[in-house]
C-alpha cells in the first residue's frame, strides 16, 4: 500500500530530524577541511545508511545548493517529498531509468558549483558496490568526490536488500569522510577493476 504523500511530506521530515538531532555524532576529519567552496562536487554514503546520510549532507555543507538523485520507484517517490521538506533538490531518476538524462542533470548542479547528493549502490543494490557512471563523471570532469562512511553504536536493521539500518535514539554515529582521488580511467575495464576495489574497501561500513 503506498504511503501517504501526507505523511513523506509532513511526517517523515519532522521524524528524521528529530531522530538525527539526538545523535551523537562525531566527523572526522573535521568538517571545514571539506568546504568545497569553488567547485561543485559528489556526496555519496551506502544506501542503508541513508536514514542520516541526508541530513548529514546539510550539516556539512550548509551553503552548498544540494541536489538528490532519487529513483522514479514508488520507495523513490516517498524519499523524493521527504527530502524536499528537508532543502533539497530533487534529480529524478537512476542508471537504469533515464540514466542519459540524470547524468545531463548531474553536470549541470556540478558546474554550477551545486553539490551532488546519492547512494552509489542505490536504488536496488548490489549491496555496497558503486555504479560506473558516478565515478566515471567524477573522474572525466575531475569533480570531487566525497564518501562518507557511517557506523553506528546501537541499531534495528531490516531484512531488506541494503540492510537498511536505522540508529536508535541518542546512540552514537560515527562518520569518517573520505576525498577520493580518482584516476583517469583510460578503458572500461580500467573503470571496472577501480570500481571493485574502492567498492570492497568501503563494503563494510
Amino acid at each position: 500500500m503506498p504511503l501517504s504523500p501526507v505523511i513523506s511530506r509532513y511526517i517523515l521530515p519532522v521524524v528524521l530530524k528529530l531522530l538525527y538531532a539526538s545523535l551523537r555524532i562525531s566527523i572526522a576529519p573535521p568538517s571545514q577541511e571539506m568546504t568545497f567552496r569553488e567547485t561543485g562536487a559528489i556526496f555519496a554514503f551506502w544506501h542503508g545508511k541513508m536514514i542520516i546520510g541526508w541530513l548529514l549532507a546539510r550539516t556539512l555543507f550548509p551553503g552548498k545548493t544540494l541536489s538528490a538523485v532519487v529513483s522514479l520507484s514508488e520507495d523513490g517517490r516517498v524519499l523524493a517529498d521527504t527530502l524536499e521538506k528537508c532543502g533539497f533538490s530533487l534529480i529524478r531518476g537512476s542508471s537504469s531509468k533515464g540514466g542519459d538524462t540524470v547524468k545531463s542533470a548531474m553536470l549541470e548542479v556540478l558546474q554550477h558549483h551545486g553539490m551532488v547528493v546519492l547512494t552509489p549502490d542505490g536504488p536496488r543494490g548490489p549491496v555496497n558496490q558503486f555504479k560506473f557512471g558516478t565515478l566515471r563523471l567524477a573522474s572525466s570532469h575531475h569533480f570531487p568526490l566525497l564518501f562518507a562512511e557511517i557506523c553506528y553504536s546501537s541499531t534495528w536493521r531490516l531484512r531488506s536488500w541494503d540492510q537498511f539500518e536505522i540508529p536508535k535514539p541518542f546512540s552514537k554515529a560515527a562518520i569518517t569522510l573520505h576525498l577520493l582521488e580518482l584516476p583517469t580511467f583510460h578503458s572500461e575495464e580500467e573503470l571496472q577493476t577501480y570500481t571493485t576495489t574502492i567498492s570492497e574497501h568501503f563494503s563494510h561500513g
